[in-house]
C-alpha cells in the first residue's frame, strides 16, 4: 500500500479587515514571516507536496507563495508542485474539501491544502480515526499545520480515514 500524506495549512496572519473586501485581505508583516516559517518547517520535516489545493483569496495565495519560496530553497531540483486555486475553498466547508481530495489522482502522494478556518480545523478533526478523536475540536491557529496520513487511495478519503501524525504552528 502507498502511504498518502495530507497537509492542512491555515493561512498566515492577515491584515485587519478595512474598507476592502475580505477576499482581498493581504498578509500582515507577521503573516509573511509566518508563511516563510511554515515552509521552512515543511522543508525540515521533508514534507514536500506534489499537489497544492489553495483558496484563491489573496491571503491564502500569499501564504502559499511564502511557503513555496521557503520550500524551494532546499528542494534539490525537485519539480515545483502543481497548484490548483479552487473557488470552493474560499467559502466552502469540509464537504467541499473532501470532494476536492477525492478527485486527486492516485499517483499523487502528498497534498497540501491551504485554506481558512473554521474549515481547516473541521477537516482535520473529521479525518481522525475513532481511536484518535477525543470529541474536542482544536482550532488551528493562523499558520497552523496538521499532517495526516492514510493508506487508502484519495478517492476513498472520508471522515475517520487519516491519522494525525504531526501538527505545528509556524511563527516567524
Amino acid at each position: 500500500m502507498t502511504t498518502r500524506t495530507l497537509i492542512l495549512l491555515r493561512h498566515a496572519k492577515a491584515e485587519i479587515p478595512g474598507d476592502f473586501d475580505d477576499y482581498d485581505r493581504a498578509l500582515s508583516e507577521r503573516g509573511n514571516a509566518d508563511a516563510d516559517a511554515a515552509g521552512t518547517w515543511l522543508a525540515d520535516e521533508r514534507l514536500r507536496p506534489d499537489l497544492v489545493i489553495c483558496s484563491p483569496a489573496k491571503r491564502t495565495r500569499q501564504t502559499w507563495q511564502g511557503v513555496a519560496i521557503a520550500l524551494d530553497q532546499g528542494r534539490n531540483s525537485r519539480p515545483a508542485p502543481e497548484v490548483h486555486y479552487e473557488e470552493s475553498m474560499y467559502l466552502g466547508r469540509g464537504g467541499e474539501v473532501f470532494d476536492l481530495l477525492r478527485a486527486v489522482p492516485d499517483t499523487v502522494r502528498t497534498v497540501l491544502v491551504v485554506g481558512h478556518n473554521p474549515t481547516m480545523s473541521e477537516v482535520s478533526a473529521l479525518l481522525l480515526p475513532d481511536e484518535q478523536y477525543t470529541g474536542t475540536v482544536l482550532e488551528m491557529k493562523t499558520s497552523g499545520l496538521a499532517v495526516h496520513t492514510g493508506e487508502k487511495p484519495w478517492s476513498s478519503v472520508e471522515p475517520g480515514s487519516m491519522r494525525l501524525t504531526r501538527s505545528h504552528t509556524a511563527r516567524g
